[in-house]
C-alpha cells in the first residue's frame, strides 16, 4: 500500500467527520436493502461506516491499520451501532472469500492505492454475483473555485504531485469508468457529483482546515521532505486558504466521480 497522503491530523480528521451516507454515497443509498451484508473498504473515522450500518443488516468495515480501525470503532461505540466488524485489510488482497457481501462500498480510497484496477477486482470477487460494487472519488483536476488565486494554483500542483510520490492518482474520479473496465466490470453506471461551499460557514470551514492541513498534516511533512515544497510557500498557501475564506465571493466546488457496477 502506498502512503496515505492525508495522515490523521485533526485537520483532516475534521474534513472526514463531517461525511455521511447521504452526502458521500447517496448515489448508493436507493439500491441498498435491510438484508445486505456490506464492505466498507477504508473505513476512515467511520461516519459513513454506521450510517450505513443503519440501513443494512450487518457492515465489515475495513482499513490498513488497528490504529486507523480504531477512529471507526469509536464512531461506532458513541452511536451505539453494534452490526459492525472491524479487519485490517488491504485493498489488493482482501481477507474474505469470494462472494461474501451484497455491496462493496469505496469512499475515496481508490484515488489512494497503488493499483486501483486491482482493487477494484476484489471489491467485484467478494461480491455475490448480482450484488454492487460502489465507489466514488475525487478529482482534483476537477476543483474550480473563485476568487481566482495563483498560491491557491500552487497548492492544487502541490498537492496533486504529493499524491502521486506516495503512489496514488488524485485526479481518480474521471478514472472510475476506466478502471472498472479494466477490472472486467461491465455492468457499469457512472455518474458525477460535487460538493461546494459558498456560505461564510461553509468557506470558514474548508478553508480553515485546509489552512491548518497544508502547514501542519502529513501532506506538509511529505512536501517538505521531498523537496516538493518550502515550509514558507506552505505558510504562503495557508494565508491563501483563509483570504478566500473570507472573501465574500468565495466559492469552491469539489468534483467526484461516482461508479454503480452490477458484478456479473
Amino acid at each position: 500500500m502506498p502512503a496515505y497522503t492525508h495522515g490523521h491530523h485533526e485537520s483532516v480528521l475534521r474534513s472526514h467527520r463531517v461525511r455521511t451516507a447521504e452526502n458521500s454515497a447517496g448515489y448508493l443509498l436507493p439500491h441498498l436493502r435491510s438484508t445486505d451484508r456490506l464492505l466498507d473498504l477504508g473505513a476512515g473515522p467511520g461516519t459513513i461506516t454506521v450510517d450505513l450500518a443503519t440501513r443494512v443488516a450487518a457492515v465489515s468495515a475495513t482499513e490498513i491499520g488497528e490504529q486507523e480501525l480504531d477512529l471507526a470503532r469509536a464512531t461506532a461505540a458513541e452511536r451505539g451501532i453494534s452490526n459492525i466488524s472491524f479487519t485490517v485489510a488491504d485493498a489488493h488482497a482482501l481477507p474474505f472469500d469470494d462472494d461474501t457481501f451484497d455491496v462493496a462500498h469505496a469512499h475515496q480510497v481508490l484515488q489512494h492505492v497503488s493499483d486501483p484496477v486491482q482493487a477494484l477486482r476484489e471489491l467485484a470477487r467478494v461480491t455475490k454475483p448480482g450484488g454492487i460494487v460502489a465507489v466514488r472519488d475525487a478529482d482534483y483536476s476537477g476543483f474550480t473555485w473563485w476568487p481566482a488565486s495563483p498560491m491557491l494554483d500552487r497548492w492544487l500542483d502541490r498537492y496533486r504531485g504529493a499524491a502521486r510520490a506516495n503512489g496514488g492518482e488524485p485526479d481518480a474520479g474521471r478514472r472510475l469508468l476506466a478502471w472498472a473496465h479494466a477490472a472486467g466490470l461491465t455492468d457499469v453506471r457512472a455518474a458525477s457529483s460535487t460538493w461546494s461551499y459558498a456560505s461564510p460557514e461553509e468557506r470558514a470551514w474548508w478553508g480553515g482546515l485546509w489552512a491548518d492541513r497544508i502547514v501542519d498534516s502529513a501532506i506538509a511533512r511529505q512536501l517538505v521532505e521531498t523537496g516538493l515544497s518550502t515550509p514558507e510557500e506552505l505558510q504562503s498557501m495557508s494565508e491563501a486558504w483563509r483570504s478566500w475564506a473570507s472573501h465574500p465571493d468565495g466559492w469552491f466546488s469539489v468534483l467526484h466521480g461516482e461508479l454503480l457496477c452490477r458484478v456479473p
